[in-house]
């Protein structure tokens, strides 16, 4: 399943810098994308904001098919203290900004790609990733109330996605 959940996250994060080239975070000194997988990065006391941050909470597979099919549920949070140019008077404008950017992102079509293999292209190997033998799908974006937490406006938003489980596959 590490296979479809590193290809969700590629495809949204891709997505995402073509929707908005700007949302941009800054993490251990490298500028990229302004996506993550807490799963994937140093444990922090801080949250970034204006960031979508993904957390993998669900988990079901189903074995009654050919191959076993598996059901997993990715949280999607993220928040924004607003411009402090605006006094944060616009954090409800920037938090509806990036509802848009990813509803545009999960629900462009297609709405699957081809599982992919990431283990050989990690850490800078140079190796691309390899196609696997089935796809990567999802659903719709299901947003949560936006939560007041102090200057801070936040939201979680779930997206369910399945992948066939391959014949080796971890």
């Amino acid at each position: 399943m590490q296979n479809a959940r590193d290809t969700f996250y590629v495809t949204l994060r891709d997505r995402l810098a073509a929707v908005n080239p700007a949302r941009t975070i800054v993490l251990r000194g490298v500028t990229r994308p302004g996506v993550l997988v807490e799963e994937n990065e140093l444990a922090s006391a801080t949250v970034p904001v204006n960031a979508f941050c993904l957390r993998w909470t669900g988990l079901s597979v189903d074995t009654q098919g050919a191959l076993p099919l598996a059901t997993m549920t990715c949280e999607i949070s993220y928040a924004t203290d607003g411009d402090s140019g605006n006094g944060g008077m616009d954090r409800g404008r920037l938090l509806s900004g990036m509802d848009a950017e990813l509803v545009s992102a999960v629900s462009a079509a297609p709405q699957n790609v081809a599982k992919m293999n990431y283990v050989g292209a990690a850490g800078g190997s140079g190796l691309a990733p390899v196609a696997m033998g089935t796809n990567v799908f999802w659903g719709d974006a299901a947003f949560g109330a936006a939560v007041v937490n102090g200057e801070r406006l936040e939201r979680v938003a779930t997206v369910v996605v399945f992948c066939y489980q391959e014949v080796g596959e971890l």
